[in-house]
């Protein structure tokens, strides 16, 4: 109806179109782009800006975020600026529901996928988003969507990106001592032997003093071999599988293999302390996700020459799968005071403009729309390649199995740094997750 006054108006009077009367209806182009409409991002006299902020976790991309891609977007749409706010990663779990509630959160919201924030979009504190057109099969496969979807199929959040998990190696120390990328998890132990052996490097670059690293970088990055990727998720979400079952267990039992090739006092080094370890050119090889690279690139620079190898598979021959996690999406703060506008910078990160933006930007972050993009760095390119031969699979507890208390997933983190600080053994942290799971998860309580 507005926008048949206007047009209405604009004929009797003879005069152009008012601002700001196409907004609603986005004209789309062939490559899916939204045409602007006259007088979308026009000021009006005297009138400022709107701001919109944008929370997350990744302090890491602050100046890319500032610097290469809100630039775009303030071009495009002059009439909203958008500042990225992002807060340490450890404090942002438990600050966030504190500041929605309290109405002092940002306006756009950085979310982790499956279960870890539907209850704020239940709890009311999180917009519905399925009346943004772009949020269909057209632009994204089914599994990024459900990645942010709720079981009634209400979409809180937009894809953002998803992460590959793999190892990230020097290949200057590999050059060195005449090492190859191993396919086979005996050849990994084996060339982890040899760097030991040598004795001037660290073999692997891990340490357990964060409890998010045994398990994401740990059991995360190697189960999906032992599991065989989704059937293993899959059946431990129905109940026909256990954690008690021989893949799980193997998991930690080959974990534990890496411990003889850990740096000494691993116990006591953290996230940061094995980043720097890598970085400074004292480890050969570092458990990694794709999340890395563009830390290493910056740090690193030229001072030596990265590889990648995906997870080595058990024997050779064997289908081998890789962990390809949706990672972050962004969602729309229901208590912003700028809907409007938010849905706006929502529906850009949507385009084939922001997707080869984003690749290019943030290498390692790999944008999830089905927007053809080239990836030019050639470490991502790298992990990417992975996924032609290997099947894909998300984190296993992330979907449904950590909706409960104890929750599976922080068990998996708190049972596997036991493992590997050898204050647990794999049976014991079998049987201690699956009794925590059977406790309020019916499926596996039969």
């Amino acid at each position: 109806m507005k926008k048949f006054i206007c047009i209405l108006i604009c004929a009797v009077m003879a005069v152009g179109i008012f601002s700001g009367c196409g907004a609603k209806n986005d004209v789309k182009t062939n490559d899916n782009e939204p045409k602007k409409q006259e007088g979308e991002t026009g000021l009006k006299e005297g009138q400022d800006p709107v701001e919109l902020v944008i929370e997350s976790w990744r302090m890491d991309d602050l100046a890319v975020w500032q610097d290469k891609v809100l630039p775009v977007f303030h071009e495009k749409y002059p009439n909203i600026k958008v500042d990225f706010r992002p807060v340490i990663n450890t404090e942002y779990g438990t600050s966030l529901p504190t500041k929605l509630t309290a109405g002092t959160a940002g306006d756009i919201i950085m979310v982790e996928p499956y279960d870890f924030r539907v209850k704020l979009y239940e709890d009311g504190l999180l917009e519905k988003l399925n009346d943004i057109d772009e949020l269909g099969t057209e632009n994204f496969e089914k599994w990024a969507l459900s990645a942010w979807s709720t079981d009634d199929g209400d979409v809180f959040a937009v894809p953002l990106a998803s992460v590959l998990h793999g190892f990230i190696y020097n290949k200057d120390i590999f050059e060195e001592l005449g090492l190859t990328e191993p396919e086979t998890e005996q050849e990994f132990l084996e060339l982890l032997e040899a760097v030991k052996k040598d004795g001037k490097y660290t073999p692997l670059a891990m340490g357990s003093a964060s409890s998010f690293v045994p398990g994401i970088l740990g059991f995360d990055l190697t189960v999906p071999n032992y599991c065989k990727g989704e059937e293993g998720r899959l059946g431990l979400i129905e109940g026909t599988q256990k954690f008690t079952d021989s893949a799980y267990v193997n998991t930690w039992k080959y974990l534990q293999k890496w411990i003889p090739y850990l740096p000494e006092g691993y116990e006591s080094i953290s996230y940061s302390d094995m980043q720097n370890l890598f970085t400074l050119g004292k480890a050969a090889v570092y458990p990694a996700g794709s999340w890395e690279i563009s830390i290493f690139n910056n740090q690193i620079g030229d001072a030596f020459k990265l590889g990648a190898f995906a997870p080595p598979v058990q024997n050779k021959g064997d289908q081998g799968y890789i962990n390809n996690h949706p990672d972050m999406g962004l969602a729309l703060n229901a208590k912003t005071k700028h809907p409007k506008e938010a849905r706006t910078f929502l529906k850009w990160i949507t385009t084939s403009e922001f997707a080869n933006l984003w690749n290019d930007a943030l290498p390692g972050f790999f944008n999830l729309t089905k927007h053809k993009v080239e990836v030019k760095d050639p470490l991502a390119q790298t992990f990417l390649s992975w996924q032609e031969t290997r099947l894909s699979t998300p984190r296993i507890a992330y979907q449904i199995l950590s909706r409960g208390e104890p929750n599976t997933d922080a068990e998996i983190n708190r049972l596997t740094t036991l493992v590997i600080n050898n204050k647990m053994t794999p049976e014991e942290a079998a049987a201690t997750i699956q009794k925590g799971l059977e406790s309020w998860y019916k499926p596996q309580a039969n």
